[in-house]
Parts: structure tokens; sequence; C-alpha cells
């Protein structure tokens, strides 16, 4: 694929150098307009408007939206006004709001100079919802029907207007804003006659959602529903607009992507790694490394407060890489595992007794195996293989037992910190991987040097 893309940007650049434009565009008319996107990645930055102009107008907007927003600004200022608007006019609300947020203060001034007045109270509408609200995603282009309308009325009505429409498969039937029923396009094509009135044939417990629900629990509903879209109501119930699953798996790649960063130990970022700079990773990531390497300090503590059992059994110190790197890795599986289920809505904080019982369960089988391998390294490899004379069979059974121990504490935290943070309000992602393995390093400290005192001084 890397020698494919490799091939094609040459080809295009070459064209470019050879000012051989109608076979760009014979090329360009081929592709789909997310693939078209990623050319301007692959151009010179003077090129791109250039090779924008060359694009049919029917695939140019859609191509525009898939663009990074970088891209998107080089266009707007190549732009006259005329083509702004032609653009602008075949986007989305929800569309041109996220190009808004992206865009600086004086090209958002540019852009909604060139949008109508209901256009531009829409977006300044939507912008006021908070972010990471259903509001805030929701498009206000839907098909709203009345009540009384037969069968062929909505027919014609979708016809005239569908393709000014985000989504016109599933129809919503209001009265004075009020939801009252939907009903998809399927069911309008398959009544018996075109005379039925759609009263009839909608259904009318209808899921909705409000403007200020959570963006990512709206997602959820629609994964869980199959629907197309999903209608928004604001406080007094009226229909404001609606969600459609395109958007909602937006949320979705970005809600993992966050957790993911988070579980790294990195502030959330909202750009592309290949558009991050340098110095814009190093701020996402230096507050975590420091909070990190100050929490070791109470590894070191631990370390230091047993100096004078380790200066007795000096062995006992190669042992602890082993046993923190289990107890971390045994609170990382817990904890993500338990992360994911909370992330699906899959588990509550009511389950805790059931999800520690579990954890307890896998620990102590999990416990068991590695204590049991755990010895056969330590005696045939530490003290017969290497030749360690001080690695004695109590010392394999403080490691062993420290080892069933270890996991058994990890797996516990792995599990019960996540749940802790979602009940506290706060997200379970930055219960992950690097805090739990902070916690589970001292605690594994604690119960190794614990038990080495008590069996062996």
């Amino acid at each position: 694929m890397a020698e494919y893309n490799a091939t094609f940007e040459d080809t295009i650049n070459r064209l470019l150098d050879e000012k051989k434009y109608s076979s760009i565009k014979d090329i360009l008319i081929l592709m789909d307009s997310q693939d078209i996107a990623t050319i301007f990645e692959l151009i010179d930055e003077k090129n791109i408007p250039l090779v924008f102009r060359l694009l049919p107008k029917a695939v140019a907007a859609d191509t525009f939206i898939e663009m990074d927003p970088d891209f998107q600004e080089v266009l707007i200022k190549s732009f006259s006004d005329s083509e702004l608007k032609a653009i602008l006019a075949d986007m989305y609300v929800n569309e041109a709001v996220d190009l808004v947020e992206e865009m600086p203060a004086n090209v958002v001034e540019r852009i909604l100079s060139q949008v109508d007045a209901a256009t531009r109270k829409d977006i300044n509408q939507i912008l006021k919802y908070p972010e990471n609200s259903a509001g805030s995603i929701m498009t206000t282009e839907y098909v709203s029907l009345r009540l009384g309308t037969t069968v062929g009325e909505a027919i014609k009505q979708i016809r005239k207007n569908g393709t000014t429409k985000k989504s016109f498969y599933t129809c919503y039937v209001t009265k004075n804003r009020k939801l009252l029923g939907r009903l998809s396009v399927k069911d309008l094509l398959l009544a018996k006659n075109d005379d039925i009135l759609i009263d009839e044939l909608m259904k009318t417990n209808v899921l909705s959602v409000h403007t200020h629900d959570d963006q990512e629990e709206v997602s959820k509903l629609l994964s869980k529903y199959n629907f197309y879209a999903i209608p928004v109501v604001d406080t007094e119930e009226r229909m404001v607009g609606i969600i459609a699953f395109d958007d909602a798996l937006d949320v979705m790649e970005e809600e993992a992507t966050e957790d993911i960063e988070i579980m790294g130990g990195m502030t959330p970022s909202d750009k592309t790694y290949l558009h991050s700079s340098p110095f814009y990773l190093f701020k996402h990531r230096i507050i975590w490394l420091m909070l990190l390497m100050i929490s070791a300090t109470f590894t070191g503590m631990i370390i230091t407060s047993f100096e004078s059992a380790l200066a007795v059994q000096v062995v006992l110190t190669a042992f602890i890489p082993m046993l923190m790197d289990t107890g971390g890795n045994s609170g990382s599986q817990s904890s993500v595992t338990i992360i994911r289920s909370i992330s699906l809505g899959e588990i509550e904080f009511s389950d805790m007794p059931k999800v520690i019982l579990k954890e307890i369960q896998t620990a102590l089988m999990c416990g068991l195996v590695l204590a049991i391998v755990c010895f056969g390294k330590v005696m045939l490899v530490d003290r017969l293989l290497l030749g360690n004379t001080d690695v004695t069979y109590l010392v394999a059974l403080i490691v062993c037992v420290t080892m069933m121990a270890t996991v058994l504490v990890a797996k516990v935290i792995g599990c019960v910190l996540p749940l802790c943070a979602k009940k506290l309000g706060f997200d379970p992602a930055v219960m992950a991987s690097p805090f739990i393995t902070t916690i589970v390093d001292a605690l594994s400290l604690l119960v190794y040097f614990s038990i080495a005192k008590a069996l062996l001084f």
C-alpha cells in the first residue's frame, strides 16, 4: 500500500509539473470524495486550489468536507465569495458547524457572511450547545410531516425537498414542532394506496434524545437500535434536529481515540499525528509523565524503608522487576476489560460485587499458574543455570507467594478503580495502564517485603 501511495504521489506531482490538468481531472472523476481528499496531503500547498478547481461541482463539496482543516483553510482563503457560497450551500448545517469550529476567527467571519440568514441562525444556535452534547452534533435538516398528510402527499414532499435533507429514510410526524411519531420511506412505498393517512402508518413510540444529552450516549443508542437517525428535542420537547448514524460513527471514533490516549497516559489530542508538531505532542505528554514520575516516589520510599532487610537478603532485589511487571500487567488487563465494558454499557457501579468476585476467581487461577511457573523458573534458571546459591527454596517460596498475592491485589484494584471513577463522574479511562501500574507497583513491593520480613527475619 505504501508503494502504491508513493507511485500515485509521483504521478500526480509529475502531471502537475507537466501541466497536464486534463489527465489529473480524468483520474479524479474515477475516485470517491474520501480518496480525493487524501490527494491534497500529497501535493504542494500552492497547487491545492488548482487541483480542487478541477473537481466536478457535484464532487467538490463532498471532497471539501472530507479534507483536513488545514487544507480547508487554504482553499477558503483562495476562494472567491461566489465559490465559497457554492461550497457552503452544498453542506449540511452540522458540517458547516464543524467547519466553523476548526477555522480561525477571520475565516469564520467570512464563512458566516456567505450563508443565508436561516442557516446562520441554525449554526449559531448549535454552537451555543455544550461541547460533546447531542445538540452540538445534530443537524436541523430532516423530513418533517404533518398529521393528516396522505402517503401520496408525503412522497411528493420527500421528492421535492429530500435532496436538501441530511436523512430522509426516516420521516418524523410533528404538530407545532412536537414530536408525535415516525415512519420510514419503506412504510410509505409499501402502503396499499396513496390515500392512506400517515397517521395510520406512523409509530408513536419514538425514541428521542435531548439537546444536552451526552453525545457518546446518543451514539450508543444509535448503535443499539440500528437507527439511521435519532430525533433531538429541546427542554420543551420540541423537535429541533436529528443525529445521523454517520455523525454518531465519528463520535464513537473520537471517543475511542480519546480513551486510548488517556489509557496510554496522554492528554487527548484533536489533531492527527502527522499534523501534530513535536511541541504539540510534548504538551500533551509531559504532564502525565511528570505526574507518573512523581508518583513513583512512593515506590522508592517503600524500597528505602526495607533497606535493612534487603541488605541481609540482597537476592530479593533480583525479583523486584518481575513482580512489579506481572502486577502491572495483571492490573492493566482487568482495568482495560472493565473500562471497555463500562463504555459499552455492559456493567454499572451496582455490578461491582459480581465484578470483584469474578476478578478474584480469575486472579486465583492466574496467580496459581504463574506461581508454579515462577517456582520452576527461579529454581532452574536462577539457582541451577546461573549458579546463584543465595536463591534458596525459601526465597523461591517468598517470590511465588508474592506473585499470587500481587496478581490478586492488582486485578481487584484494576476492576474497582474504573467503576469508582465512573461513579464519581470521571472518565474511567483515566484509571488505566499507567495509573494502575503505579499503584500496583507500590503495593507489590509492600506485599513482597512484608512476606519476606515475616519469613526470613
